[in-house]
């Protein structure tokens, strides 16, 4: 299917192929019918892509902070390669679509297939929506005017934050498209409305429905105009601003029109300089709008399907959106007159070229062909050939949206040994793994994504065959022999179990699983294959005893006989409660998420099983912030400080060992130093090296070999019982 992708480091638009979304739970799959650009907000995607770097990092002074603190921790080099890793990866475009539903996700109620519905889907001819981001269309609304939804909806947001009354008047800063949209809800609310511009045919549209205006291009005072006549000289009750500007005129002027104990929402973005006596003197009431409503940015809302009741929050997102589309069924709210252009999908880099240019635009729509001038294979298809290696006829495993699939073609001979399918590309996935994994020598055949666009990214550019949206088929793939998972920890059993099934090697991102439920289940299907004699390899990403500081410890300390006493300091830095790792159902916490590397690194240097385990941890507010305890059995003793509650600026992981008179200490896998140590002084890196590539490269050296795995998979088992009980 075509769907439009931006490229932040160079701000280049494409129309590309990407293989088509499927329709997780609590999800509805939308094949697009019409979809409207934001003028506003993809203009700013578009503008900050073609930024330079210097003019990037002026827009983005906290994400600078974070670079620096990295660099202190990390080194300057592992950092350049995150940033531009992180600016490498598109962005999907587009949040106002209308569509028809195609699948219906489970634990979905309310829609059916074939359903008209409006969503905050992206600009692509089939996109999966959460169902709390859908609202019906009604009959006496069509497709182009029902594209508004959501912009209407961030308008009529706004309009709730500021409280209109019956009577009042109230200014309206910016008549862009959700500036003219708000300007006819006032109206419809019973509001007067002053519309103030720099564009004369905007606000010549603006007067249309009903507003005065001030006209900047003209040297029209807008705090004249807000306070004279239209106000009756009391001043506007109240002042919405949909501009987008980096200026702190917006703000200042609002402030000056306003009456005493007037309101100020921000819909849009401006300079927020803001002046004391502005507010302090008419103890004015300001307040930012958060996009389309409650519910937004709000996990469970948008992605666990969890809606507010209606009793309590009465206007959540999807409530906006229906309220919004009522509007538009009644003739309240005139969309039409909002529409400049209109371009088939095929065409969006003309539009995006539009937008990005200086010519007169407002409601730019992207047209989507009827299912009947689709090919099938074109919209339908989960999976894209990337490249095909010299050599090699790929196969291509065909997945429908309907979960049907296609006979996979013959593996030619002359394969290489190792044939590697990945199931995730998110960050960590594009920036280490994916890359290490092409640096052993392995054949990368495919990578399916949930979405498929980073899957398709990741296929670009490490030259992946094929990139797909169906895990499934990778899963039953012949050609592939291993497969490497990557995805959120609550899906690493399900994967590693699915690997064993086929009979595939498996190297999965840590941890290895959530629960002493699943590790059973996967300790009893390793060990079922092994019984057959069939015994493919599971390896668990805990690269760090790999990293060549380490092995140079794991050697010295090989020559010290009796127990060691271990000391690991993670300043692992606060996570938001709401993050997706922080979650025991998806992530796990950050116990079995992270910790675990270093639970599998004092085991792999103590060389011994481990025989008692302990936690202690802070209060409920600081719950990642613990002490871990550990016994080995030769008497070693190592405990884990992984800490939540320090700052950027330190190293983020120091080990240190004690045993014989004699001290090694491990600085952030750059400094290594002997202490009293004969023969050994220190192991400095020009950059962090953590192991990963060597990780990787012994996954695929020892399918090569058709050795034993790099790491015993009863140690795997060991290391993941021991963090799962101290989680």
């Amino acid at each position: 299917m075509k769907q439009i992708l931006q490229n932040l480091k160079t701000g280049a638009t494409e129309v590309a192929d990407v293989p088509c979304p499927r329709a997780a739970a609590g999800q509805v799959l939308i094949r697009s019918q019409v979809t409207l650009v934001s003028a506003g907000t993809e203009r700013m995607l578009v503008e900050f892509g073609k930024a330079g770097l210097i003019d990037k990092a002026l827009q983005q002074p906290d994400k600078v902070r974070m670079v620096l603190d990295k660099i202190k921790t990390d080194g300057l080099l592992p950092t350049i390669a995150a940033v531009r890793n992180k600016l490498d990866q598109p962005i999907a475009m587009g949040y106002c679509n209308v569509g028809v539903v195609l699948e219906v996700g489970a634990g979905v109620s309310g829609f059916a297939v074939g359903d008209r519905v409006a969503s905050n889907g992206k600009h692509a001819e089939v996109v999966a929506v959460s169902a709390n981001l859908c609202a019906k269309v009604p009959d006496g609304v069509d497709d182009e005017a029902a594209a508004f939804t959501v912009v209407s909806a961030i308008a009529l947001q706004g309009i709730r934050l500021v409280q209109p009354t019956l009577g009042e008047c109230v200014a309206v800063v910016g008549m862009g498209l959700i500036g003219l949209v708000t300007t006819q809800l006032l109206r419809a609310n019973g509001c007067r409305v002053l519309g103030i511009d720099f564009d004369t045919a905007k606000l010549a549209l603006a007067r249309e429905f009903g507003a005065e205006t001030a006209d900047l291009s003209r040297g029209e005072d807008p705090v004249a105009a807000g306070l004279g006549a239209f106000s009756r000289g009391r001043g506007v009750d109240a002042v919405i601003i949909t501009a987008s500007t980096q200026s702190n005129d917006p703000m200042h002027q609002a402030a000056q029109m306003c009456r005493k104990r007037g309101r100020i929402v921000l819909v849009g973005v401006t300079g927020l300089a803001l002046s004391r006596a502005d507010f302090f003197e008419k103890e004015l009431s300001f307040q930012v709008s958060c996009s389309y409503g409650p519910g937004r940015y709000d996990a469970d809302y948008e992605e666990k399907g969890h809606d507010y009741p209606v009793g309590f929050v009465r206007w959540t997102e999807q409530r906006n959106f229906e309220a919004v589309l009522d509007m538009m069924a009644a003739g309240r709210v005139d969309v039409q007159s909002l529409i400049s252009h209109r371009f088939p999908i095929a065409e969006a880099e003309q539009a995006y070229a539009l937008v990005g240019g200086s010519g007169p635009s407002l409601g730019i729509l992207l047209t989507y062909p009827l299912v009947e001038q689709q090919p099938e294979t074109e919209l339908r298809r989960a999976t894209v050939v990337v490249s095909s290696r010299s050599g090699f006829s790929p196969t291509l495993a065909v997945a429908d949206c309907d979960g049907s699939r296609a006979e996979a073609r013959p593996t030619p001979e002359g394969s290489p040994h190792v044939t590697l399918g990945f199931i995730g590309s998110g960050n960590y996935a594009t920036a280490v793994l994916i890359p290490s994994f092409k640096e052993s020598g392995a054949r990368l055949k495919s990578v399916a994504s949930a979405q498929g666009v980073s899957g398709l990214h990741a296929a670009r550019k490490f030259g992946i065959e094929n990139a797909s949206t169906d895990s499934d088929a990778v899963m039953v793939d012949a050609e592939v022999n291993a497969v490497v998972i990557t995805t959120r920890h609550n899906s690493h059993a399900r994967f590693v179990l699915q690997a064993l099934a086929q009979g595939k090697h498996v190297f999965v991102e840590k941890p290895l699983c959530l629960t002493l439920t699943e590790l059973a289940a996967i300790d009893e299907a390793y060990r079922a294959k092994r019984e057959a004699g069939n015994v493919p390899l599971v390896m668990v990403g805990f690269n760090r005893r790999f990293a060549p500081q380490v092995r140079k410890m794991k050697e010295l300390l090989g020559g010290v006989p009796g127990p060691k006493s271990f000391v690991m300091t993670v300043n692992a830095g606060a996570i938001p409660a709401n993050h997706w790792t922080q979650d025991p159902a998806v992530g796990g916490g950050r116990i079995v998420g992270e910790a675990c590397h270093f639970i599998d690194l004092l085991r792999h240097l103590a060389g011994c099983s481990i025989t008692s385990c302990s936690r202690n941890g802070m209060t409920a507010a600081n719950g990642d912030t613990v002490t871990l305890q550990l016994a080995f059995a030769d008497g070693s003793i190592g405990t884990v400080h992984y800490l939540a509650n320090g700052s950027k600026a330190f190293p983020k992981e120091r080990l240190e060992v004690f045993c014989a008179g004699r001290v090694l200490q491990l600085d952030n896998f750059r400094r290594l130093q002997g202490f009293g140590w004969p023969g050994f002084g220190k192991i400095n890196l020009w950059r962090q090296d953590k192991g990963q590539k060597a990780c990787a490269a012994a996954f695929v050296q020892a399918i090569q070999a058709g050795g034993p795995a790099p790491i015993p998979f009863e140690e795997l088992i060991e290391v993941s019982r021991v963090t799962i009980e101290l989680a």
